[in-house]
């Protein structure tokens, strides 16, 4: 659960979401993630040194370059956390419809008395 914590601590911050959603697109170095964010690179590694420590991203080491990449086992692992409530909304949400859909229909206009 600890590192689950972790990780839903780092995906807290929007910044970080959005650096997640990027790297979803491919594998990308700083100055790369620095560009549609407009804020600094000492700010933007920041925020992939949270990722990286919650493992949910990773840098792969090429000459001088270090780009980053997600690690879709932790990205799998921690959206699977999510599965049974979303089972539990979805039985829910159906069990709802039937009982809406057994209602006699409801008149459209309101008659005053």
């Amino acid at each position: 659960m600890d590192t689950l914590d972790t990780r839903l601590a780092a995906l807290a911050d929007p910044t970080r979401r959005a650096l997640i959603q990027r790297l979803a697109q491919g594998e990308a170095t700083v100055a790369e993630l620095c560009q549609p964010f407009g804020i600094s690179q000492p700010a933007i590694s920041r925020h992939l040194k949270v990722l990286e420590q919650a493992g949910l991203i990773e840098t792969r080491i090429e000459g001088t370059a270090r780009p980053r990449r997600l690690r879709h086992q932790a990205i799998a692992e921690t959206a699977a956390w999510f599965g049974p409530f979303l089972a539990t909304l979805d039985a829910r949400f159906r069990a709802l419809d039937q009982v809406l859909a057994a209602m006699p229909d409801l008149p459209t206009e309101r008659k005053d008395p």
